[in-house]
């Protein structure tokens, strides 16, 4: 078997939430689990945007590749699969991370969600990297802190450990 037809083994995302900060020119040097994770997919090319105008996203491109099939087949409502690729392009770009595991934000999104020359916090979930301003991951810290002993009860009743 050739390296071209052997299949991408992707590492697991990593756990845990990560501190980074974003220099003055947009660029973002990624926590090394982080970098692996993006390497398992076999290539150092990611799509970086935002769905929701509040929180940044680091996707592996192949992950990017299947909401784009997703947005394609929207036909029962494509008004809505337009809306969201208009504000995915809009704030988006495909970027290649450096040798330094560095990657760079498209400058119309570090600026709307105030990412510039700022600390900032990462995350994954459902095989994607959220990257969230400091103001914004704390405000999401305190909604989860809220009512948490009652969430984690709820969800025990469901099997969590």
């Amino acid at each position: 078997m050739d390296s071209q037809s052997r299949p991408v083994v992707v590492a697991e995302p990593p756990r845990g939430a990560f501190s980074a900060r974003m220099d003055e020119k947009g660029r973002v040097k990624l926590p090394a689990a982080v970098q692996e994770y993006l390497e398992s997919f076999g290539t150092k090319k990611v799509f970086i945007t935002t769905l929701d105008v509040e929180t940044a996203r680091i996707y592996p491109i192949s992950v990017w590749r299947s909401n784009e099939i997703v947005l394609d087949g929207a036909v029962d409502d494509p008004e809505i699969a337009e809306d969201v690729s208009l504000i995915a392009n809009l704030y988006g770009q495909d970027c290649e991370m450096d040798g330094q595991g560095r990657v760079l934000f498209p400058t119309n999104l570090r600026r709307e969600l105030a990412l510039e020359d700022a600390q900032i916090w990462l995350d994954t979930h459902q095989g994607v990297i959220n990257v969230y301003s400091n103001a914004t991951f704390e405000a999401k810290k305190q909604r989860a802190l809220e009512g948490l002993a009652a969430k984690v009860r709820k969800l025990k009743e469901k099997g969590l450990k």
